[in-house]
């Protein structure tokens, strides 16, 4: 049950990429080029959206004592600024603003067999391997 509500969840949001467009690496470019006179406001109106669903369910979830399909939650622990936050940061948004991709819409490309995004991934992949024998961490 729990393998078929994350395909469902999962499936639910590989849909609203594809809808928002968000799949395709131009509309995240044009977000990012406000100097370039082309700007897309497109993905500041798909954050939103996403705030507006996220923030309530949150609410609704830290009143509950334990998560409906599972024992416990997961919610984050830290909550200072390091340089390795910093660094990671950096990195992703080098890598978002080169490629107009993030994780999410890359899968969502690479399953469609889009050539860009699997490169993309594959790319993704091999810099979390990476990162994981720099820093020790094996965490899933």
């Amino acid at each position: 049950m729990r393998i078929a509500l994350a395909f469902g969840v999962g499936a639910l949001f590989a849909l609203g990429l594809g809808i928002s467009g968000m799949t395709n690496p131009a509309n995240v470019i044009g977000f990012l080029d406000l100097a370039g006179g082309a700007w897309n406001p497109s993905l500041a109106f798909v954050m939103g959206a996403a705030l507006m669903m996220h923030a309530p369910l949150v609410r609704v979830a830290r009143g509950r004592s334990r998560p409906w399909r599972a024992e416990r939650f997961d919610w984050p622990t830290l909550s200072g600024i390091d340089a390795r936050l910093v660094g990671g940061a950096a990195i992703f948004g080098v890598g978002w603003g080169l490629s107009g991709y993030c994780p999410g819409p890359a899968l969502v490309g690479a399953a469609s067999l889009y050539p860009r995004a699997l490169v993309f991934v594959a790319a993704l992949a091999l810099g979390a391997m990476l990162g994981r024998a720099i820093t020790g961490d094996q965490k899933k």
